[in-house]
């Protein structure tokens, strides 16, 4: 078994290496194997003119191109494949060559499997960005060498000859990754879940599965962190082989992480008052406590406060953008499942203005529904899920006739006018669509980019 990147590329001089996917995980990966000597096909559903010459310079090292429909049906006679978390591993082609001889594989599992210092690992299917975030930021303020990749960050495979044994890798696993994963993190956090990705997983029990494999290979000596307030990975507990931290917001624990008299506690210890962490919600306490749960023994308590004190918040998350007519403007473009959004609205003491809609993930809104008859004082829908959202809404038991009005506008821009023009001063408009992104943006940062845009140019 090959234990650095240096012999693992080697070992692959003159073989037949497919990647599926080029993008931004797997680029740095092809010009590697390109260099290594591997003979690289790469594979992928977009035509040469969406990449904008981007594959040029990889053609002149050697690299072959399958582009379009058809780009995985030349899989036949291949050594290894490299798949991007957005490709399902049991797709005909896939299968039928690894029935063949090929190996079947991604960047976070090789990097997963030749990375030489501790990893902690995070997954959910709400708050795994920013528990990420404040693990590696702890983590960094504490003193440590922190690599941060997975989900968010960048490619680390590449990096792996740069880490040393006492560094620390932090990584935001998604259920698309952690499906084939077949090795766990030495620390492993889950901060909760429920239904979410439901277009791309079977159902929700192959969904949960995934999530599974955070833990599930974990050796004696390790640890996971899971949701004592949430049924499913409370459940999780008991399959653990290593120690298990559980962390809650509702109630006291013997051990673990819990909250108490308005102070998260450790056990019987006092680590942080909830009034001095400086970014809104409720779900960000809990974000926290997972991630306390994470950094014990690495980070001491007095880091951990003064971090919490001065750290404002991750990117497209309940970010504010700007006052205009004491209207308070909020990006919270990563919300794209209702149970974010409904921590988002839970982050507010008064009833918003609500932005919300786009792809549909085949996922149910009916507690949406509930929660915005409750908090919302208006609320504009646009995409595939925002006639959903309009039903939910119209479904619930407190619902009445024009609480909230409902506007339905084509598209981000128009609702951002439509918030605009019925707002008054003392209101809060926060974009939080409890949806998907990909009807009408690349991703969540790109809508919540446009939003702020949008927002900047109001006069």
């Amino acid at each position: 078994m090959q234990t650095n990147l240096r012999d693992y590329l080697a070992s692959l001089n003159g073989k037949q290496v497919a990647v599926l996917g080029i993008g931004v995980s797997n680029t740095p990966l092809i010009h590697r194997l390109l260099e290594s000597g591997a003979h690289v096909t790469a594979c992928d559903k977009r035509t040469r003119a969406e990449f904008d010459g981007l594959t040029g310079q990889m053609e002149r090292q050697g690299l072959r191109l399958c582009l379009g429909e058809d780009y995985l049906d030349h899989l036949d006679g291949v050594d290894v494949i490299f798949r991007t978390p957005g490709i399902r591993p049991d797709l005909p082609q896939i299968v039928r060559a690894v029935q063949g001889r090929a190996q079947l594989t991604s960047e976070i599992e090789a990097l997963m499997n030749l990375c030489p210092c501790p990893i902690i690992g995070v997954t959910g299917s709400d708050g795994k960005t920013t528990t990420t975030t404040i693990i590696a930021g702890l983590l960094q303020a504490a003193g440590h060498r922190v690599f941060v990749g997975g989900n968010i960050g960048h490619p680390l495979l590449c990096e792996v000859d740069d880490m040393g044994p006492d560094d620390i890798v932090v990584l935001e696993l998604s259920s698309f990754q952690l499906m084939t994963m077949a090795r766990s993190p030495s620390v492993s956090v889950v901060t909760n879940v429920s239904p979410n990705h439901l277009d791309m997983h079977r159902d929700m029990a192959e969904y949960v599965n995934a999530k599974r494999n955070i833990y599930m290979y974990q050796k004696p000596g390790d640890k996971v962190v899971l949701n004592g307030d949430n049924k499913i990975t409370a459940a999780f507990a008991k399959e653990s082989k290593g120690s298990v931290t559980l962390f809650s917001r509702t109630r006291q624990l013997e051990a673990g992480i819990y909250l108490k008299d308005g102070m998260v506690m450790n056990g019987e210890r006092a680590v942080l008052a909830a009034k001095d962490i400086r970014i809104p919600g409720l779900h960000n306490l809990e974000n926290y406590m997972a991630a306390i749960g994470a950094v014990e023994g690495l980070v001491p308590d007095e880091v951990i406060q003064q971090f919490a004190y001065s750290f404002g918040g991750v990117a497209h998350r309940i970010e504010l953008v700007r006052e205009l007519d004491g209207v308070r403007y909020y990006n919270d473009s990563i919300a794209s499942s209702p149970t974010r959004t409904i921590a988002g609205l839970r982050s507010f003491a008064q009833k918003v203005i609500l932005i919300a809609g786009g792809y549909d993930k085949h996922i149910p809104y009916d507690k949406l529904g509930l929660e915005i008859a409750a908090s919302v004082k208006s609320l504009i829908l646009m995409g595939a899920t925002g006639p959903k959202i309009k039903e939910a809404t119209l479904s619930a038991p407190d619902y009445r006739q024009g609480q909230p009005d409902i506007l339905e506008c084509a598209g981000l821009r128009q609702a951002v006018e439509q918030a605009y023009q019925i707002a008054q001063p003392g209101d809060v408009v926060i974009l939080s669509p409890a949806s998907a992104s990909f009807d009408q943006f690349k991703n969540f940062a790109q809508r919540g980019d446009m939003f702020k845009q949008y927002v900047n140019e109001l006069r």
